[in-house]
């Protein structure tokens, strides 16, 4: 054999060799990390899917309300739902009769804020995010996809972020007000400062229900409410409201 065909065969072996040790490093790469994680406790495990679904979701997620339900049930509903049920967690889907009265007494509590914010211009010009009318044919449809976004919200901050960690004590109620914060940016300004708030004041109550379905109700409700009341004329007039709040260095 000539000096090139044996150049020819050396080199052929040796990429023949080099693809063998990258496959067994990219094998041995893949085994480590999944020892790795089955090394992780549930909390663990839980903050972990918390943090790659907010990567997920901000990037992909896309405007239109049918995308939001699409994006939403997959990743905040389905990924949380998916991860307690092959663990055979809890996070937050149980009624009971504590869980019934926090949610009676939480959505009375946020009532309220819902009616005063339905008269401010900021929120009347924001909102409905997604267009409807007052006529049942359109309302109602759109009230129960309202209802849903909800409910895949809650199943994802106040589901798998708080109740589902409740190992940690009374902290993971501030587990996720940043991201929520984080997620309502874009959105009126009041609204922004208050989701923090909003946040730790629902994950509270629904880390003492041990259920998410005070917050379900709560926000979902709201939701719908808040659409309903801004498709008709204010309840009030604002002005005394706005007169009250105009040392709030934002726009109302």
């Amino acid at each position: 054999m000539d000096e090139s065909g044996t150049e020819s065969g050396a080199e052929t072996g040796a990429e023949v060799g080099a693809d063998a040790t990258t496959e067994v490093d990219v094998r041995s790469g893949f085994h480590r990390l999944r020892a790795r994680l089955a090394d992780l406790t549930w909390v663990q495990r839980s903050l972990l899917t918390g943090a790659l679904v907010t990567v997920l979701w901000t990037n992909l997620v896309q405007s239109g309300l049918y995308n939001r339900l699409l994006y939403d049930g997959l990743f905040l509903f389905a990924g949380p739902m998916a991860l307690a049920l092959t663990h055979g967690e809890h996070i937050g889907w149980r009624i009971d009769r504590v869980a019934v009265r926090n949610a009676v007494l939480l959505s009375l509590f946020v009532l309220p804020f819902y009616l005063v914010g339905s008269t401010l211009p900021s929120i009347r010009a924001f909102y409905p995010l997604w267009e409807t009318s007052t006529a049942p044919g359109e309302f109602v449809p759109h009230a129960v996809m309202l209802f849903f976004l909800a409910l895949a919200t809650e199943t994802y901050y106040r589901g798998l972020l708080c109740v589902g960690v409740k190992d940690l004590g009374f902290v993971a109620v501030f587990i996720s007000p940043v991201v929520y914060m984080f997620h309502h940016i874009g959105k009126p300004p009041l609204e922004f400062l208050l989701s923090g708030p909003t946040d730790v004041l629902f994950g509270a109550v629904d880390y003492k229900s041990n259920s998410i379905l005070p917050s379900v109700i709560a926000h979902g409700a709201g939701l719908v409410l808040l659409d309903w009341l801004v498709l008709h004329d204010p309840l009030f007039d604002p002005t005394p409201a706005l007169r009250y709040l105009d040392w709030v260095p934002i726009p109302l």
